[in-house]
């Protein structure tokens, strides 16, 4: 079973800023360094996904690749994490702010978004929380 890892998404400001980013990378792939290689990789490279914290909600999700030992100018080692630059909206859940990545488990990993009922995965993530808290989502 695959381990994810979950991150903020520094400077993101809504989940359509986020794919704006993404549009400008113009590749299938982008890499985002972390100082620390995760000690669980083989569970991470088993189908595990980035995924993202915005604006203090897990929003969204990237699949992870392959992970790569690298050596940043003046910065030292680092762990390159390549995910698809394919976002997969997921159904909003609340998260505290943390430094670095931390590992999410698959059973807690929020469900995609698109399959929960029709147009889900065009409704902005305010939204989605807002009627996740009510229990309508």
């Amino acid at each position: 079973m695959p381990v994810h890892l979950l991150k903020i998404a520094v400077g993101i400001e809504s989940l359509e800023h986020f794919r704006q980013r993404m549009k400008a990378r113009r590749g299938r792939t982008f890499t985002h360094y972390t100082r620390h290689m995760p000690k669980r990789a083989g569970e991470v490279l088993d189908g595990g996904s980035l995924y993202w914290i915005v604006k203090g909600y897990i929003a969204v999700r990237c699949p992870i690749v392959r992970l790569e030992e690298a050596v940043l100018e003046d910065k030292g080692p680092h762990c390159g994490i390549v995910m698809k630059t394919e976002l997969i909206p997921v159904v909003p859940q609340p998260r505290r702010p943390h430094q670095g990545w931390r590992y999410l488990e698959a059973e807690d990993a929020p469900p995609d978004l698109a399959g929960f009922g029709r147009g889900g995965a065009e409704m902005p993530a305010e939204m989605a929380a807002e009627l996740r808290a009510l229990g309508l989502l």
